[in-house]
């Protein structure tokens, strides 16, 4: 009799994780636990009127380095389209002495303390905003952003390290023939014609047909070891035995899953915490944007609430709907939304949008009042929200091409079709994360335990870096090389 894996969360994480469980030459028994009715995580596309896509979550991927590359090759979808990306010279300072973690744009650059300061408030802490919604002051680079900590450490510059290289050696890169099609027309990211989330529904697809057991609804309500060394996964009114368990949930979730025996490493799986973060889609009718681009960040000193607008036209105007409207996605989080939680205060629909439609109006000239609101407040607990179809999973049309600039009209219409608040939705990587997951790693070696750690707590929150961790794990399991 074979070997059974459990893999905990069906989140993107869990569902690659399965998926190459389920492609191996010997492939293990595997089971797909999801707690809620749907798979694919904070990865979440709904139509508007007229066709037009919003994406909850993360809204396209990036195919640049070997990570990007593995994500372009799972081989369950073909999708695509060329974009553009203008960047910015920041000027650079020295490092400060008093932390290791935290990492200048350059060191060869004399400057004074209040420049650093100057620069920390604006360059990163956008961008810590802008990916982990979260404080620069209170983040680890080395652990947020690994390669501009390697470019820095080896260059003694981050800008011009990213120019050259972090110096550690590249490795073969893979090849298939939508690579070389996005190289050749430098794809900067790329989506799906129905939005992100076909791709968990085309890996569920691949998984039910490759026999991998999906249970949703399953929410695990603990994990101990039997005798012979075999998981005990209960259910609540049932239960499962697994020889090896993966976990994809979040690390807060599976510390108080973990059996007594494991505390230590439940006490630093506790540790990495989550903030919440709200999404507001917009769309306008006649309207344009006064600047190019994906989007913008928005440091903390210039408005604590919003963290960044991203320009969805821009990127992905095939997602426009018909007619066509002007798309964009307010990010709110940060400080202010910490606040309210703490409070005690509700965060109403009211509020959010309030504070979308200001943000909008102020930093992109947006002004015209709603002459249409449609709001749709979704929480984790469990409120359905609209899915998209999966009409033509199974085609192998779904290349995006570039298209034309739309044009102009006089009227304007506003529409907000959506929006969701997700609740501890992004991990956060504070200073010392990496001496966390080393101890982590060290506790279950010692103990021998048959768990393998994957998903967004850990080393990465983009899309290609949970698609990764799972790799990576199901690798683990079958003792492969993680780089095979």
């Amino acid at each position: 009799m074979g070997r059974t894996v459990v893999v905990l969360g069906g989140g993107i994480s869990g569902l690659a994780a399965s998926y190459h469980l389920s492609r191996a030459a010997r492939a293990p028994e595997v089971v797909l636990l999801e707690g809620s009715e749907r798979l694919g995580g904070w990865i979440r596309s709904v139509r508007g009127p007229g066709g037009a896509v919003f994406e909850l979550g993360p809204r396209g991927i990036r195919p640049a380095g070997a990570l990007g590359a593995r994500t372009l090759r799972l081989d369950v979808w073909r999708a695509g389209f060329r974009a553009w990306l203008g960047l910015r010279g920041v000027t650079c300072p020295r490092r400060p002495s008093s932390c290791p973690e935290q990492v200048p744009l350059c060191r060869r650059c004399p400057a004074c303390p209040a420049l650093w300061l100057q620069v920390a408030s604006l360059a990163v802490d956008s961008l810590c905003r802008g990916v982990f919604a979260g404080n620069s002051r209170e983040l680890s680079i080395r652990s947020c952003f690994p390669s501009l900590f390697r470019a820095e450490q080896t260059h003694r510059s981050m800008l011009l390290g990213l120019l050259l290289g972090a110096g550690a050696g590249r490795s073969a890169q893979p090849d298939s023939a939508i690579l070389r099609q996005a190289r050749a027309e430098r794809w900067s990211q790329w989506s799906l014609r129905g939005g992100l989330e076909m791709l968990p529904q085309a890996l569920t697809t691949h998984l039910t047909r490759r026999g991998v057991t999906v249970l949703k609804g399953q929410p695990v309500c603990g994990l101990s070891l039997q005798a012979g060394g075999r998981w005990k996964v209960s259910l609540g009114d049932s239960s499962l035995e697994a020889d090896h368990v993966i976990s994809a949930v979040p690390a807060s979730v599976l510390s108080k899953l973990l059996p007594v025996d494991a505390a230590p490493l439940a006490r630093v799986l506790g540790t990495i915490t989550a903030v919440s973060v709200a999404v507001v889609n917009l769309q306008y009718r006649g309207a344009h944007l006064p600047v190019q681009g994906f989007g913008h960040l928005v440091p903390s000193s210039e408005d604590p609430g919003v963290l960044g607008i991203v320009y969805d036209s821009v990127a992905f105007p095939e997602q426009d709907g018909s007619p066509p409207g002007l798309r964009v996605t307010v990010m709110l989080g940060g400080s202010w939304l910490q606040t309210l939680e703490a409070r005690g205060s509700v965060l109403s629909q009211e509020l959010l949008q309030q504070q979308a439609q200001e943000a909008a109006a102020t930093q992109l000239g947006l002004k015209e009042p709603p002459s249409h609101c449609l709001v749709h407040l979704h929480r984790v607990s469990g409120e359905k929200a609209p899915q998209l179809s999966t009409e033509g999973l199974e085609g192998r049309n779904w290349y995006f091409c570039h298209c034309p600039p739309r044009p102009e009209t006089s009227v304007m219409n506003f529409s907000l079709y959506l929006l969701f608040s997700p609740q501890n939705c992004i991990p956060q990587y504070t200073l010392g994360h990496w001496k966390k997951l080393e101890s982590a790693a060290q506790f279950l070696a010692a103990h021998r335990l048959p768990l393998t750690l994957a998903g967004a707590s850990y080393e990465g929150v983009a899309v290609s870096d949970c698609i990764e961790s799972g790799r990576q794990a199901a690798a683990q399991v079958l003792g492969l090389e993680p780089n095979s």
